[in-house]
């Protein structure tokens, strides 16, 4: 007896299982994690930076093994202006029952202005309890410093600041804690962090698109418009069996697409660049001029211009690739 009902082919799914649910982000501003552990010399695991626009350049490929090895190749970049931040806060961690828990925290003396815009200030900190870091060192697991971004620097006409953690590693506790007491209340550059030809995590918020169907969200195919299909053409077929009944979690269903927090692992820095070597003629599109220190990553990475990016490093970093600086040549600006 033939068997009604059974598709004649074989596929793969629509759309992904590996980013569900696929809700909206709980903030604007993208969280990290996870943080790599780093052996050696002390250094900050992390930065940020808005999200400009793209272009290309014209760089030597230096991947040894590759077919255009030492050959000028066109590259896309993604062009991330990245102000300085500055130092507000230390806050260490201590393990509790296998989890961290936040210990202590120390607040420098006088905190920037626009800091009131995120949140209420008391009217004096007290800065005297950076001491007490040293007495309970036994305790600490973990060096966080807090850092707000400066916005006023960029060029993307914005006051409110974002304050987030990054962390500090190498050495010991410590070591940790005597570096993240000299940077309070100081700025810390990218060129203080990262290096060109480095690979790196970036972490962003992508775009909105809103609520969509099944076609658009997970690339459903359209059925044909015959009166079999008088309920709608573009929906899923089945979303499952009577009995038992119930529809499972894998089937594609309509929902939020779009401002979903994404990680992009193994991005590398082909250049850390002045304003003068990026900015076009009139400046970029939905951004605007670039004012400071900008970043060119290599592809494309998640998000709308004027979005806050955070970058770590690399926590699955390739191990056969050398950090070797690149040779890029030339920058297209529009001319």
């Amino acid at each position: 007896m033939r068997r009604l009902g059974r598709r004649k082919y074989s596929a793969p799914r629509r759309g992904s299982l590996a980013f569900a649910p696929r809700v909206r982000a709980r903030s604007i501003v993208p969280r990290v994690s996870s943080w790599p552990k780093i052996e050696g010399p002390i250094r900050i695991l992390g930065f940020s930076g808005y999200k400009v626009g793209m272009t290309h350049v014209v760089a030597i490929e230096d991947r040894a093994g590759t077919p255009m090895f030492g050959r000028e190749v066109v590259k896309a970049v993604t062009i991330v202006e990245t102000p300085p931040l500055l130092v507000v806060g230390v806050r260490v961690y201590s393990k509790q029952f296998g989890a961290s828990r936040a210990l202590k925290e120390v607040w420098v003396e006088k905190p920037p202005k626009d800091l009131e815009r995120v949140l209420k200030l008391p009217e004096k900190f007290d800065t005297s309890s950076i001491n007490e870091l040293y007495s309970r060192i036994s305790e600490i697991s973990e060096v966080r410093l807090i850092v707000c971004t400066q916005p006023r620097k960029a060029g993307i006409h914005k006051k409110k600041p974002e304050i987030f953690e990054i962390k500090v590693d190498g050495g010991t506790i410590k070591d940790q804690l005597e570096f993240a007491s000299k940077l309070l209340g100081s700025e810390i550059n990218v060129k203080d962090v990262f290096k060109e030809g480095q690979y790196v995590d970036v972490i962003s918020v992508s775009k909105g698109k809103g609520f969509q169907g099944v076609v658009k969200r997970f690339g459903v195919k359209v059925l044909g418009r015959w009166h079999k299909h008088r309920k709608g053409s573009r929906k899923v077929g089945s979303i499952g069996p009577g009995t038992p009944s119930g529809v499972m979690w894998t089937v594609p269903r309509p929902g939020q697409m779009g401002f979903h927090r994404r990680t992009e692992f193994n991005k590398r820095i082909l250049k850390i660049c002045n304003a003068n070597e990026v900015n076009v003629k009139g400046g970029f599109k939905h951004y605007g001029l670039v004012k400071g220190p900008c970043l060119l990553i290599e592809g494309s990475i998640p998000g709308p211009p004027k979005r806050l990016v955070k970058i770590r490093y690399a926590i699955r970093s390739p191990r056969t690739q050398m950090i070797t600086q690149p040779k890029v040549i030339y920058i297209y600006r529009g001319e």
